[in-house]
């Protein structure tokens, strides 16, 4: 069937065209399904490499920091400080190793508590931002070190981060595949029904066709290509129009986030700019399966 393809699609025969009508409902609703479907595989699609492209975005920047949490009274906070400091000087894998200043936990703390905490009367735990460099560090190693060194520091490795991202990125990308998949059984039914019921309608020009010598396989291949044709014209106005829908979005920055960020990059483009021939391979198929089936009913 693959071998058909592309000779039915791009071989002419203008007797057999006569068969299948022009227009009608069955010609506007083969193209209105197939342009309506790729218009939302467009957006299918966006969202998902968004989603993931944003899901990784996040945890590439939490993969190499680390933070120690130091909670311990008052007088004892700075020279806890002062002893996470020097064993991560000292530990290898550990590329610098900085305490935050006051003002930089109030900014951290500002989107939750607005920009008037209190910090300095606050009892809040000291941080201290580590990166590692390409060979990492022990980090089992490290928390023996500090629970030694300093009692009130816990370290934080942001696996317990990073991982429900992974596993967010994949179930996405999973969700986008399930979207076009069931975008592309919703546009191979209505095709169907929309060849069954051209066939229905000409079954008398069928038979007529047959009494005077024509084959099943020359009927159903002017089906198979007026329809193909058709899903792939509207296919290609569907994709267009969600490619322009996408390309409008604001473009991504740091504060819109992930509804900024929706769009293609890149090679990207050409993945929504495939869409149409897929559509053509799924009427192609679909219009087969129902020219052959109506066809055997019609005998």
């Amino acid at each position: 069937m693959a071998r058909d393809f592309l000779p039915q699609l791009l071989r002419r025969d203008r007797q057999s065209d006569r068969v299948v009508p022009r227009s009608g409902h069955t010609a506007w609703l083969t193209s209105f399904t197939a342009g309506a479907m790729t218009f939302l595989a467009v957006f299918a699609l966006a969202l998902s490499m968004a989603a993931g492209r944003m899901a990784d975005r996040w945890s590439d920047a939490l993969a190499r920091t680390a933070t120690v949490r130091i909670s311990a009274p008052a007088d004892q906070i700075e020279m806890q400080t002062r002893a996470v400091l020097d064993v991560l000087a000292t530990t290898p894998g550990v590329e610098s190793a900085r305490a935050l200043s006051d003002e930089e936990q109030r900014k951290l703390l500002e989107p939750w508590f607005g920009p008037d905490l209190p910090v300095d009367s606050l009892p809040l735990p000291r941080l201290v931002e580590l990166t590692e460099d390409s060979a990492g560090y022990d980090a089992d190693g490290l928390r023996q070190r500090l629970l030694a060194e300093a009692p009130g520091a816990v370290l934080d490795d942001h696996t317990r981060w990073r991982r429900p991202l992974a596993v967010a990125a994949g179930r996405l990308r999973l969700l986008g595949l399930v979207s076009i998949l069931l975008i592309g059984g919703t546009m191979a039914g209505m095709i169907t029904l929309a060849a069954h019921a051209a066939l229905a309608a000409n079954a008398q020009v069928i038979r007529v066709l047959r009494l005077v010598g024509a084959r099943d396989s020359y009927i159903a291949r002017a089906f198979v290509r007026r329809f193909t044709l058709r899903a792939l014209a509207g296919s290609a106005v569907g994709a267009l129009l969600g490619m322009i829908g996408i390309a409008v979005l604001p473009s991504a920055d740091t504060a819109g986030g992930f509804l900024t960020g929706l769009g293609f990059t890149g090679w990207g483009w050409l993945l929504p700019a495939a869409l149409p021939l897929l559509a053509a391979v799924v009427a192609f198929t679909a219009t087969r399966f129902a020219a052959f089936s109506r066809l055997k009913e019609l005998t």
